[in-house]
């Protein structure tokens, strides 16, 4: 190793303060979410981006190439009072983004940008943004919404699938061993009792605190408990089985 022989200075960065290329021929406006095009620049927001903070000021970069201009932005985690209707009882939950000013519950094909940290009223929540973070979930964007009953098949290997509609089923296959599958209830809380249903020669073998079901009997996230978010995760054991890997919420076993 070498050491230093004479002074050098440093750059110092503002924690809360980042920056980024802005994409070639477009504006940022002040207060925009920003996301990454894949390409390393920065844009307004668009449905499944990364990320990058809200824009601190206008960049217009309409005649410009790609990186001639910077987006200075807020970064790390930080609060800000946002439109967004949603419940009391939402306090905790995972926010999205659909475009640079739309916020959202639903997480197929959109954007993690953080969480409700305080309900202000039905129309306002205040959102701790959470740049280059993720939810629970990760970084596994195989994510569906389904709003009416619903069966697997393998292809559903390994995907996270929401549906928040009163009353509806998700039929699961026989089962094939190694399948995943993750079925989360997207309704507001006390809005919508889903079930799960196994195939007839097929049974819950318990886990995360359940006891086993009987061949056929579904698991259903009882509606006056139910809480967005709630969730069972899945695993195939190839001989009639499904072991409960990971779950939240109230599931109540057919009798």
């Amino acid at each position: 190793m070498t050491t230093l022989a004479k002074d050098a200075s440093v750059v110092e960065v503002q924690g809360n303060r980042d920056a980024i290329g802005i994409i070639a021929s477009d504006t940022v406006y002040e207060g925009a979410m920003v996301g990454e095009n894949g390409a390393g620049y920065g844009r307004p927001l668009t449905a499944g981006d990364k990320f990058r903070g809200h824009a601190v000021s206008q960049v217009e970069n309409e005649s410009g190439d790609a990186g001639d201009k910077n987006i200075s932005l807020r970064t790390g985690r930080y609060r800000l009072v946002v439109a967004l209707v949603g419940l009391i009882t939402d306090v905790g939950q995972p926010v999205y983004a659909s475009d640079d000013d739309t916020l959202t519950f639903s997480a197929p094909s959109n954007s993690y940008v953080g969480e409700i940290t305080r309900y202000v009223s039905a129309t306002l929540m205040e959102v701790e943004f959470r740049v280059g973070e993720v939810d629970e979930f990760g970084e596994n964007q195989n994510r569906v919404l389904k709003t009416d009953d619903f069966t697997t098949t393998v292809a559903e290997t390994g995907k996270i699938i929401y549906l928040g509609t009163d009353t509806k089923i998700i039929t699961l296959i026989a089962t094939v061993a190694g399948i995943e599958v993750t079925i989360v209830n997207s309704g507001g809380f006390g809005v919508a009792g889903i079930a799960v249903d196994p195939n007839a020669n097929d049974n819950f073998l318990g886990g995360c605190g359940k006891a086993a079901g009987g061949n056929g009997k579904k698991l259903t996230n009882t509606k006056g408990t139910a809480q967005r978010g709630d969730y069972l995760k899945l695993i195939a054991d190839g001989t009639g089985g499904w072991n409960i890997v990971g779950i939240r919420g109230t599931w109540a076993q057919e009798a």
